[in-house]
């Protein structure tokens, strides 16, 4: 998929006043709602935007309707270097994302759907409670990278977010960071570029790269949200990661050209891929403890792995599961072509088999 629109962005001179930021005041009668307040000043314009100059305000108000809030209902909870906020029991995840083209796909952080069924467990919601079942199309866990998609018949028309050129960020440029955290209302925060291409140590070991950090604060829901520039451009996706060092929880984004090579996997005349096991549940339930098979496709996954008809499944990937039921959720979870370790009980022998996931299509669900 071509980005929708790419321009490269001059890092300008900031002088003057710069945007203060944006607060939230939640009203304390009748319903409760959100509203975003901004202190404007003129933001400096780079050579691709508005030679009349742009301020805090013009920008919010072209990029706030492309903004999104997601929810995504877990199956399995999981943590995560990009998620320091979720509980071991989570069982729901929101997050923020942003649409980048008018098929209806949705870049956001992979940390937000992690552990959702891909197919009916995430929804995305735009302005005015307009909300849709999203599939997920794409993911880059490394990266921290998922793209989903919705159904747009039924929804106004919105413009996507244009893409910038992060390669262009420099140190001091004006950021803009947009977000959808409570669900009411978009919120809108600025800041600068603090730092470039730096690399992180989490706090499961793992090491982050070529992230751009800045100096404004972000709530949790703001993950997976736009980072825009003077000219109202993408130039990354807000996260925030959580270091070996708990008093140290900052804000980054990743940059929106290292998107370019999980958008340009999304193939919008195929349907949504999603994981196939290939088992079924017996049509009689089993007073055997554990998830009974009870019938297994011919050559799918399953079979080629070696599971077979009254295999019992003690656990999948170390999680205990009772129920085929129970199976089929966590395999709702995974990508098409990851591996998992079942532990089976065949009659009183019990082993360990690898099955390598298959894919199935289904139609972009709607709401």
């Amino acid at each position: 998929m071509g980005r929708v629109s790419k321009s490269h962005v001059v890092s300008a001179v900031i002088g003057g006043v710069i945007v203060s930021g944006a607060f939230v005041v939640l009203g304390v009668t009748g319903p409760q709602r959100t509203e975003t307040i901004f202190e404007e000043a003129p933001v400096a314009a780079h050579a691709s935007a508005d030679p009349r100059g742009l301020t805090a305000n013009d920008i919010y108000v072209r990029a706030a309707p492309a903004v999104v809030l997601v929810r995504a209902k877990l199956v399995e909870s999981a943590g995560s270097p990009f998620d320091p906020f979720r509980s071991a029991n989570a069982t729901l995840s929101t997050g923020s994302g942003f649409l980048v083209d008018r098929q209806g796909d949705i870049l956001t952080n992979y940390h937000v759907i992690r552990g959702a069924d891909r197919r009916t467990g995430i929804t995305v919601q735009f302005e005015a409670d307009t909300i849709r079942t999203a599939g997920v199309i794409a993911t880059d866990p490394a990266n921290d990278l998922a793209v989903l998609r919705v159904d747009m018949h039924g929804v106004p028309p919105i413009r996507p977010l244009p893409l910038g050129d992060s390669s262009s960020v420099r140190v001091g440029d004006l950021t803009l960071a947009l977000g959808d955290p409570f669900g009411d209302d978009r919120t809108l925060t600025s800041g600068i570029v603090a730092a470039l291409q730096h690399q992180v140590q989490a706090a499961d070991g793992q090491t982050i790269d070529n992230l751009i950090q800045t100096d404004q604060p972000l709530d949790a829901g703001n993950s997976g949200g736009p980072l825009l520039n003077g000219g109202g451009q993408v130039v990354g996706i807000d996260t925030q990661i959580a270091t070996a060092d708990p008093s140290q929880n900052l804000t980054f984004a990743i940059p929106i050209d290292t998107a370019d090579a999980v958008l340009a996997r999304v193939d919008h005349n195929q349907a949504v891929h999603v994981a196939f096991l290939g088992i079924s549940a017996p049509p009689v339930k089993t007073a055997s403890r554990g998830a009974v098979v009870g019938a297994v496709t011919h050559g799918g996954p399953a079979d080629i792995a070696g599971l077979e008809p009254k295999d019992q499944i003690l656990r999948v990937d170390g999680v205990p599961v009772d129920s085929i039921s129970d199976v089929l959720a966590l395999v709702s979870t995974r990508s098409p072509g990851q591996s998992l370790r079942f532990q089976i009980r065949r009659g009183h022998t019990r082993r360990t088999l690898s099955v390598v996931l298959g894919s199935r299509t289904v139609p972009p669900p709607s709401r």
